[in-house]
């Protein structure tokens, strides 16, 4: 996966953001792109159906939960180029879980951990806890079943929605 290609990507798409919404540019935090971020993984999670123990009813069909996947890393990735995070000079992390809800559970704790960080300034380990945020959302989407590959192709998809979105009015 390219991920410096996808921020670029991303950096086109979050440019036409604001270009629609110019005030988006004058806040003075970026707390709103956290906040999204754990909503989408709320709707990821509630798509997947892997915490609804007491249900029988199955999980949503693939693409759907490839798209929602999709949404929460169009947030990974713009709070990546907000922190100035060279992808390309980035190593890989290797992130196992115990199963698809604890994934979930680290993700949230990952990202309201970078938020903390970079909200507070409590040091310089926002490129680290990046990473390991990243990291852990791809491993998060191998275990919903996803290639990497699956995961570009669907960012792109859903990227490309994105902007037709924003020519729209959504």
């Amino acid at each position: 996966m390219d991920i410096a290609k996808l921020q670029e990507i991303q950096g086109g798409l979050d440019a036409h953001i604001i270009k629609q919404h110019p005030d988006i540019a004058e806040l003075k935090t970026n707390d709103w792109k956290f906040l999204a971020l754990q909503v989408e993984l709320g709707e990821l999670a509630n798509e997947t159906r892997c915490f609804k123990v007491w249900s029988n009813k199955p999980p949503s069909p693939q693409e759907v939960i490839r798209e929602e996947f999709g949404d929460g890393l169009h947030f990974i990735l713009s709070l990546g180029n907000d922190l100035y995070i060279d992808a390309a000079k980035m190593t890989p992390m290797d992130v196992e879980f115990e199963d698809v809800t604890t994934a979930f559970l680290k993700v949230y704790d990952l990202a309201i951990g970078l938020q903390r960080n970079v909200r507070y300034d409590y040091g310089n380990n926002h490129k680290y806890l990046w990473r390991k945020l990243f990291f852990s959302y791809l491993e998060l989407g191998r275990m919903l079943g996803f290639t990497e590959g699956e995961i570009e192709k669907g960012y792109l998809a859903k990227n490309e929605k994105n902007h037709t979105r924003q020519l729209t009015g959504y």
